[in-house]
This record gives structure tokens, sequence and C-alpha cells, in this order.
């Protein structure tokens, strides 16, 4: 099951890492064509739109990796079971939140495809298809949380200091 989990991690990072390509293709090809007195329409919509898809399909990698901002002044002086207790907390918080973001999230692309939901922009992209990397990344999340979880609670759960924590001033 740790394999299957770490593969899904993976795997969203890497179509996080092509959505970013996107962008970079997109602004690419917008910069290039007005050169070149071409109108490509949609690039600044599709740049966003990728821009988005990037950003909610790395959460879940960013979160095992721990690189995710974690207010950790009083939870340093924990140890024990006031530490475990205060983990199972934020664990428990967070993954309800999650679980709320990925409903809505799925619910809001199942919504924009009933309904049609189209672009105002002169791209009219149907809105379900963008949603679906959100939907996809919030989905994901939710399971890295519960993930997350679980190993706290079974006492299996190692968190990793950040480097970057361990230069700051």
């Amino acid at each position: 099951m740790r394999r299957a989990l770490d593969f899904l991690y993976d795997a969203c990072a890497w179509l996080a890492a092509i959505a970013m390509i996107g962008v970079l293709a997109m602004v690419l090809a917008s910069i290039v064509t007005r050169q070149l007195g071409i109108n490509f329409q949609g690039t600044d919509a599709y740049a966003g739109y990728s821009m988005a898809c990037a950003g909610f399909l790395a959460l879940a990698h960013t979160l095992k990796h721990n690189e995710h901002i974690r207010v950790t002044l009083v939870l340093g002086r924990l140890q024990g079971r006031a530490r475990h207790a205060l983990e199972m907390w934020a664990l428990s918080a967070a993954t309800l939140l999650a679980l709320l973001f990925a409903f809505y999230a799925v619910r809001l692309a199942w919504q924009s495809h009933v309904i049609n939901d189209i672009s105002t922009g002169n791209d009219a992209t149907p809105l379900w298809l963008p949603q679906l990397g959100m939907a996809l990344g919030a989905v994901v999340l939710l399971i890295a949380f519960m993930d997350e979880w679980w190993l706290e609670f079974t006492g299996r759960r190692v968190v990793k200091e950040s480097e970057e924590a361990l230069h700051n001033e």
C-alpha cells in the first residue's frame, strides 16, 4: 500500500511539472505569436488553467515531503503524549478541511460539466476540464492527509525537518 500511495503522490507531482511546462508553452506561444503579428487567442487563459492545475496537483507531494508551511513554535517544545495529541488534533482538523475542499472541488467540476459551463473568455473552454486538475489535486491531498493521520495514529509517522527551517534566523 505504501508503494501505491507514494506512486500516487509522485505521479501527481509529475503531472504538476507537466502543467508547469504547459504554462511555459502558453507564455512562449503568446510572446512569439505577438511578435509575428498573429492573434493566438486563449493563451492567457490556458496559462492560468495550467498554473492552477500545477498548484493543486503538487499539494499532496509537498505535504508528504514536509514542505508545507507549519507553525511549530508550540509543537517543537512538546514531547511524548502531548506532542502526539497536538499532532492528532492538527491532522484531524486538516483532514476534515481537506475532505470539505475535495468534496466541493469535485462537486464544482461535476456541476460545471452538467450545466455545460464555459469560460467567458474568447477561448470558450468547458470549465470542467481545467477544474478536473483542481478536483484531482484536492482528492489526492485528502488521501495524503488521511495517510499522515493514520501514520501518526499508529506511531509510524516520521516528520523530516525541512532544510530551510534549519537555516532560518
